[in-house]
């Protein structure tokens, strides 16, 4: 197998990550759904009357999130991909993943509430 370097590694790169996202809009409901909470979210950010720093934070929780969930989606395949009997290791692997889907909503909250409760307040 030949190894691309440079510029071509990098476009090789993107495309691989196009692929991914592709297929975790196509095949994965929970992905779908934090992605479109970024989608509609972020956007909403730009109305608000926050500093840049803080638009950097609400937006970058959001991302944090859809990461997590790209990689308990990931978590779950390989999972899937083993064995899809149940066994108590694969089952205590996605219910990590999910935790981690879990503490990256409440940290999303977290953020957006302390951001926003002098707006609301």
């Amino acid at each position: 197998m030949e190894k691309h370097t440079g510029c071509k590694r990098l476009i090789y790169a993107l495309g691989y990550s196009l692929q991914g996202l592709i297929a975790a809009l196509r095949f994965e409901t929970a992905f779908r759904q934090v992605f479109l909470v970024l989608l509609a979210a972020g956007g909403v950010s730009f109305f608000l009357q926050v500093s840049p720093v803080e638009r950097l934070a609400l937006i970058a929780v959001l991302l944090l999130l859809v990461l997590v969930e790209a990689l308990n989606s990931a978590i779950e395949c390989v999972v899937d991909r083993i064995s899809t009997e149940h066994h108590l290791l694969s089952g205590r692997a996605k219910d990590y993943g999910s935790l981690a889907v879990l503490i990256a909503i409440i940290i999303a909250l977290a953020t957006w509430l302390t951001i926003l409760w002098p707006l609301i307040g």
